[in-house]
This record gives C-alpha cells, structure tokens and sequence, in this order.
C-alpha cells in the first residue's frame, strides 16, 4: 500500500504496510462465552442486471437485496453471527461468499470471500469508554492484542498510521494527529488526505474531520517567539549542515520540536541544542547536542539549523511558555481537556450519510485488509476490520470499503491504518485474521479500545 510523506523539511512515512513473520495465536468467535444467534441470507434472486442506459461490454449495475454487504456477485450466500460482549456492546461476523479464492484473482474476484467483523457500541446503553492508547510509550510498537490486554479492555483495533520500518529507533511514531487524554503527543499533517477521529471518552460522542494545529514556544519577558514544527518527531538537521560539529555554526533553518515524556525512554540524540523545562516552562538546563531522558513533570525544545541560535537566545535565566491549539475544518479551537482522544487515518469513506472517498490508483487503492472507524446517526460507534490478502477473505478496495461502512449505517466513517496492521482483539485474543504470514500480528502504534468501566 502507499505511503504518505510527511508535507514539510522532515518527511514521515506511514506505517502498517509490510508483512512481518511473528506467529500470533488466533481465536474464534467460538471461544466467547456469549450468547451466539446466526442469520444467513441468500441474495440469489437479485442476480446483475444490465440498465437501459448501459450499451453492450459495459459495467452491470449490480442489485442487491437489502441488508446484506454490496461486495462481489449478488448471489453470494452472506452469514451473520452476533455475539452480546457487554451491555449496549455487539460484535458481528460476516461472512461473505462461501468458496475459497484462487490466489492469482484475489484482487479481482467478484466471488470472494470477504470475513468482516463489526464492533458496535451503543453510548445509550454502554457502561464503558472508547478511547485511544499506545502502550509504554509513543514511540514502541506493540500487538492489538497487547495494546487490548494492558489497558484490560474488552476489545479494541488497531488505529493510526505510523512511523513503522522508516525508523528503526521510533517506529511507533504517529504519522499526523495524536491526542491522548487531552495531551497533544503528535500533530496533525497538512497532507488533505489525513482524516481524524475525535472521542470524548466521558461521554462516547465523536466527531471527524481533518484538524489543523499551531504550536509556538514564547519568552514572555522579550516577547520572541518560535514556531514549533513538529511535536514529539525527530527535528531534521539541514543537509547543508550535516557535518558541522555544531549546529550554532548553520545559516540554514531548521526545526524546532516539542518533546513531551511520553514520547520514549529518551529524547532523540544527535547534533543541536536541547532545552529541557520544569512543569511550569522554567529552564533546568541546556545542551549543546541533543538526546536525554525526561521525567513526568519535564518537556524539552530541540532545535537545528540556525534555529539553534535562535532557541539559545530565548532561554537565559528565564520561563518559556508553550501554546498548543488545534482547529477543527471550520477554524473553531478544539478544547484540549481530560478524556479527549484523537487518531489519524486516510481518507473519509462517508461524510453525512455519502460516500466520499476519492478515486485512485496503485496499491494503496486496491484490495487490501482494512480498519474503519464510523458513527451512525443514532450515536452508535462502529469499529470494523475486514481481513483481506487471503483466499479466505479477499480485502476490499477503497471503494469497497466505502460501501461496505455505508451499508453499517455509518453517517461518517474513516479508513484507519490497514493492511498487515488490520487487527481486531476481544479479550485480547484476535477476531480477525491478519495478512501476515500464518495470520501473524504486526504491531502498530495505537489502538482504539473499548474498556468497560
């Protein structure tokens, strides 16, 4: 699948795209001690039909009868399995097509199969949270089902886009929008594809949207101010300056980052200036190249390039204060406050009831594993993974996706991270089948998760 290229002097990749080899042990619905009911529909009699409109060797429109997944021929038999995890929480099995795929058709099959499981949380009923975590630290990978099991959540999926094998030390590092209960630990890109989950916990409402941010550090007795350019992601030191023993000595710009101690053991080391601040913004030290380890109270500033000089002249013996805001689409400042989560994922799939994801090409684009994460207009949360890259469960296109979260009912959904990353835990065993090798489990960066209170 494609990756996104951080828009700015210091590219990030996306993650979530390699198959990796770990073996991971898979569980079935079966193993759930719940109560199961089972529905199977058949749609043989809506079978395609050619419109007036449409001339010979031209696309069918193909029909399907109602409540059944709009995916493959019309005469695939589709079962539904529901299971009651908790009050006000379902999950469902889908399974679509019953014969195996030859494996050099599985991106073009209108046969099959498709395996979707679908998590639905009703807040009017639901005792729990849904919320994001990311585990030790922002910067380490670890399994869906480690990510489920640490917090004790019911179930949870995999999330956002990261960092993945484009950094060996970090590569649990969020590509855009990151909030964790109200801390903003990774900004959101300019890139318009990056589409945004929002959850108040408190309450289970959400909202999407491509969010913007801005963030400065400001002397408060001189009035200098810096722009902040990332936070917590490695700052890039100019190519012009790469070998000077000091980045004092640059006449090229470079970044200034925020790094909070949730981003990993230590900050990341190599040449610049690093400032690190008390809880209140105060100065503790200062040093000449960067990389050190912060406590639960600190932050630090990195800087390269000749905003070097520019971070050293605003730090003498004196607080520093750090803004961060973030706006929704309509410029409105989103209030950073205790319970508040947001991840980041590609491309809006619905938007009012429509479907909006775009037309494309290349990998990225074509049958794949998926994650969605969408609302209905009653409030109902919906987290659904499709398995895909297998002769069990074929994947869907971008497309596809779209019909298949307009078909939930989803007035609003988002493309999560996919591919080899698509999981789904309950109880901390896996739901779904990952398109690693054997279904081995790929570890992402965060999770959605569900955790009853």
């Amino acid at each position: 699948m494609n990756t996104f290229p951080r828009p700015s002097r210091s590219p990030r990749t996306t993650g979530g795209k390699r198959t990796r080899t770990a073996v991971a042990a898979a569980t079935t619905l079966a193993a759930l001690a719940t109560l199961t009911v089972a529905s199977t529909s058949s749609a043989a009699a809506q079978s395609p039909t050619q419109s007036s409109d449409q001339g010979a060797g031209q696309p069918v429109a193909v029909q399907y009868a109602a409540n059944i997944l709009p995916l493959g021929d019309a005469d695939l038999t589709e079962t539904r399995t529901s299971t009651a995890l908790a009050e006000g929480v379902t999950l469902t099995r889908i399974v679509r097509g019953t014969e195996p795929a030859p494996a050099d058709q599985i991106n073009t099959t209108p046969r099959g199969p498709w395996v979707v499981n679908v998590l639905t949380i009703d807040p009017r009923k639901a005792r729990g949270e849904l919320k994001a975590t990311y585990g030790a630290d922002l910067a380490k990978v670890e399994k869906t089902t480690d990510l489920v099991r640490t917090v004790g959540a019911l179930a949870g999926v995999n999330a956002s886009f990261f960092t993945f094998t484009a950094s060996a030390l970090y590569p649990g590092d969020p590509v855009g929008l990151g909030i964790f209960d109200g801390k903003l630990l990774s900004e959101p890109l300019t890139d318009p594809a990056e589409a945004n989950f929002i959850i108040d916990a408190k309450s289970n409402k959400a909202v999407m949207g491509h969010l913007t941010w801005s963030g400065s550090v400001k002397n408060p007795k001189t009035g200098t101010t810096l722009p902040l350019e990332f936070v917590n992601h490695p700052p890039v030191i100019p190519a012009a300056c790469a070998t000077l023993p000091a980045q004092t000595a640059c006449a090229e710009p470079g970044d200034v980052t925020l790094f909070t101690p949730e981003f990993a053991a230590t900050t990341p080391a190599g040449a610049g200036i690093e400032v690190v601040l008390d809880r209140d913004g105060c100065v503790e030290r200062v040093a000449a190249t960067r990389g050190t380890s912060l406590t639960k109270s600190q932050t630090s500033l990195q800087a390269t390039g000749s905003d070097s000089n520019a971070l050293l002249g605003m730090v003498s013996h004196t607080c520093l204060k750090t803004d961060l805001a973030v706006a929704n689409e309509y410029g409105t400042n989103l209030k950073l406050k205790k319970d508040l989560y947001a991840v980041t994922g590609r491309y809006r799939l619905t938007a009012n009831g429509k479907i909006v994801v775009p037309a494309g090409t290349g990998s990225f684009f074509d049958r794949n594993p998926r994650t969605i994460v969408g609302t209905a207009t009653d409030g109902k949360l919906t987290l659904a993974t499709i398995d895909g890259r297998q002769t069990t469960s074929v994947g869907t296109t971008m497309d596809e996706t779209a019909a298949v979260a307009k078909s939930l009912g989803l007035h609003d959904a988002i493309n999560l991270d996919g591919g080899g990353s698509t999981a789904m835990a309950v109880n901390g065993a896996l739901v779904s089948r990952p398109s690693g090798t054997n279904g081995a489990e790929r570890a992402v960066g965060d999770a959605l998760v569900y955790v009853e209170k």
